[in-house]
C-alpha cells in the first residue's frame, strides 16, 4: 500500500472532521473566487457602459459630480438643466470633433403598473446623435424622418415593457398627442435599452424645456489635448465637466472602500480556513498517535509520515478548492444579484467575471494557505518516536 492509498483512507476515517474541515476550506474558496470575480466583471462592465458612452466628454449643470455620474450612466430624477446656447460656444472650438445635444426628462405615468411608475425619456439630435453611438443597431425599424415628426424609438427593454412594436401609436405622459413608434433598438447592455427617445425639439416643446438641455455629448479630434480642453470648458458659467475617465474613477472611488471591508473578510475567512486545517490534521496526528508509532516501527522513515500528513492536508484543500469553485460559479448570479441590491451603482453587464486565470489562481492560493497550516502537524508527526509511542496509553 502505497503512503497516498494511506493518506487517502486516514481521512475518509474521521467523516466528521473531515467533512467540516472540506466545508471551511469550500466557503473560503467560494468567497475568493466570487470577490476576484466581482473585481474584474466590474471593472470591465464599468469601462464598457463608459465606452459605449460614444463621447470623451459630457457637460452637464452645475452640480454634484456624482450625481452627474449616475445620470449619464444610469439616467436620473434629479435632472438639472442647463441654457441650449452652450452648444454654439463648444461646438465651434477646434479640439472638437462632434457634439450631440440631449435633453433627459423623467414623467410619472399613473398608468405603468399597479401604482404608477416613471417613464425616462430622451430627446436627441437625430443627425448626430446615431453617429456618437455607432454601435446601436435596430431589431425593427430605424431612427426619426426628420425632426418635426411625432415619431418615437423605443430601447430593447422600453419596448418590452410598453409592449410596443414598430408602428404601433402610443401615448406619452404629459402630453394628450399619438406618437409613432418608428424603431426599437436591438438589447445593448447599457442605459439606452430602458430609454424611450424622441426628437430633441418635440422633448423641448411636450415638457416646457424649450431652449434647455440636460447633457452635451462631446467627441474630441484624435490630436486633442483633452486635459487642457476641459480646463478651458471649465470657464463656462453654470456648467458641470464630466470626463469619462472622472466616471470611472468617481464610482471606483464609491466603491473601493466596501470591496476593501469585503477582502478584510475574505482574509479573515482564510485564517479560519487554514487553522481549521492545522486543527483537524494536529488532531488527526494525536489520534493515530500509536498507530504512526507502529509504521515507524515496521520501518516507515519521518519523511514518510511528514508526506503522508502533507497528503491528506493537500486532498482536503484540493477537494474544498474544486467544490467552493464549483460553488462560485453555479451561484455567481445570485451572488451578482446579492452585490447589485447593495451596492450604490452597478453597471449593465456580468458583475462577476470568473475566468480560467481566476480559478488557477484561488485554487492555487487556497492550496497553498492549507498545505502551511498542516506543516506544523506534519513535523509533529514526524518526530513521533515509535518506542515512545507504542507505550503511550493514548
Amino acid at each position: 500500500m502505497t503512503v497516498f492509498q494511506i493518506a487517502y483512507k486516514n481521512l475518509f476515517r474521521r467523516k466528521v472532521h473531515t467533512c467540516f474541515t472540506i466545508l471551511g476550506i469550500t466557503l473560503s474558496t467560494w468567497v475568493l473566487v466570487t470577490l476576484l470575480g466581482f473585481n474584474k466583471g466590474y471593472e470591465n462592465s464599468l469601462n464598457n457602459d463608459i465606452n459605449g458612452m460614444g463621447f470623451q466628454i459630457v457637460l452637464t449643470a452645475k452640480g454634484c459630480p456624482y450625481e452627474a455620474a449616475t445620470l449619464m450612466l444610469k439616467g436620473g430624477t434629479g435632472l438639472r438643466y442647463m441654457p441650449e446656447d452652450i452648444v454654439k460656444n463648444v461646438s465651434s472650438a477646434k479640439q472638437v470633433e462632434q457634439t450631440t445635444s440631449m435633453l433627459m426628462h423623467a414623467e410619472f405615468d399613473p398608468n405603468k403598473g399597479e401604482n404608477g411608475g416613471t417613464t425616462v425619456f430622451m430627446g436627441i439630435d437625430p443627425s448626430t446623435y446615431p453617429l456618437m453611438k455607432p454601435y446601436l443597431q435596430f431589431k425593427q425599424g430605424g431612427w426619426f424622418s426628420n425632426w418635426s415628426e411625432n415619431e418615437i424609438v423605443l430601447g430593447f427593454e422600453a419596448a418590452e415593457l410598453e409592449q410596443r412594436e414598430v408602428g404601433d401609436l402610443m401615448l406619452i405622459a404629459g402630453s394628450d398627442k399619438e406618437y409613432k413608434v418608428v424603431g426599437v433598438l436591438s438589447r445593448t447592455g447599457t442605459q439606452d435599452d430602458g430609454m424611450i427617445f424622441l426628437p430633441l425639439k418635440t422633448v423641448q416643446k411636450i415638457f416646457d424645456k424649450e431652449g434647455f438641455l440636460t447633457m452635451l455629448g462631446i467627441r474630441l479630434n484624435k490630436d486633442a489635448n483633452a486635459n487642457a480642453f476641459e480646463e478651458e470648458l471649465y470657464k463656462l458659467p453654470d456648467v458641470q465637466v464630466v470626463s469619462m475617465a472622472q466616471v470611472k474613477n468617481t464610482i471606483m472611488s464609491l466603491v473601493s472602500s466596501a470591496k476593501a471591508i469585503v477582502f478584510s473578510i475574505a482574509f479573515i475567512a482564510f485564517l479560519i480556513a487554514m487553522f481549521g486545517i492545522l486543527n483537524t490534521v494536529l488532531m488527526s496526528v494525536f489520534e493515530r498517535y500509536q498507530e504512526i508509532g507502529i509504521l515507524k516501527s515496521m520501518g516507515a522513515l519521518p519523511k514518510d509520515v511528514f508526506e503522508m500528513i502533507l497528503i491528506e492536508t493537500s486532498l482536503l484543500c484540493s477537494i474544498g478548492s474544486i467544490i467552493g469553485i464549483i460553488f462560485s460559479i453555479t451561484f455567481s448570479k445570485i451572488s451578482e444579484f446579492i452585490i447589485r441590491y447593495f451596492l450604490p451603482f452597478a453597471p449593465s453587464g456580468n458583475l462577476i467575471d470568473i475566468d480560467l486565470k481566476i480559478v488557477i489562481v484561488s485554487f492555487a492560493a487556497i492550496t497553498l494557505i492549507g498545505i502551511t497550516g498542516g506543516i506544523y502537524p506534519a513535523l509533529k508527526g514526524a518526530k513521533i518516536r515509535p518506542l515512545d509511542a507504542i507505550r503511550s496509553e493514548n
